[in-house]
């Protein structure tokens, strides 16, 4: 196929997806660090170093519609038997523009490596930038295929105030001028308001298998 994990992240950061043709596109890995599966409309991008031909035959012989077996955890589970990795959740994702000026919030650099979230983006991320605000915590760090990503922390204290959607538009303003992708546990339905509320769009869905 020839195609590249990130120029696929790119062509749909400018709001150009893989054609709803119902077929699933097989890509290498950008990295050893990450492999997973991608959902779009109609189309889905399996990324792994493994031969595209198991995936294809795997895919086949899941009890599925051809559309949600990517997604299906017969087929995530087959997958992580064959790599040894492991998968926390299936996460809407969500894509974003940047944005001009300067946050509208007061935010501090920090690392403090013992912040569970901070932490968490050290394992997964690399080039990791950490702010705190009042009651909150903004991360951008290069996760898949190079993508600038953005997680915010908010303590319940000063839950619904505002300042989750606050940190997420601010991560728009903090990105150096190229988009911000986000990850987002589709349950966690405030996280998720928070992000679209900034200007997040949702793109699809992802499924990421973690080396160990």
């Amino acid at each position: 196929m020839g195609e590249a994990l990130k120029d696929i992240l790119d062509s749909v950061a400018r709001g150009v997806f893989p054609p709803p043709d119902g077929r699933t596109t097989v890509v290498p890995q950008a990295s050893h660090r990450d492999a997973g599966v991608l959902a779009f409309t109609a189309h889905a991008v399996v990324f792994t170093d493994e031969d595209p031909e198991w995936v294809r035959r795997t895919l086949a012989g899941v009890d599925s519609d051809a559309l949600s077996a990517p997604m299906n955890p017969r087929f995530l589970a087959a997958l992580m038997d064959r790599t040894g990795r492991s998968n926390e959740t299936i996460d809407l994702l969500a894509v974003a523009s940047p944005l001009q000026g300067d946050p509208p919030l007061t935010l501090t650099p920090v690392d403090d490596p013992g912040h569970h979230r901070i932490a968490r983006a050290h394992k997964h991320r690399d080039d990791v930038r950490v702010w705190a605000a009042d009651g909150g915590v903004l991360i951008l760090g290069r996760g898949v295929a190079g993508r600038l990503e953005a997680a915010v922390e908010v303590t319940e204290a000063v839950r619904h105030r505002g300042l989750g959607r606050a940190l997420a538009s601010a991560a728009r303003q903090l990105s150096g001028g190229e988009p911000v992708w986000a990850q987002l546990a589709p349950g966690n339905a405030r996280s998720v308001r928070a992000f679209q509320a900034a200007g997040f769009v949702p793109v699809g869905g992802e499924a990421l298998l973690l080396a160990p």
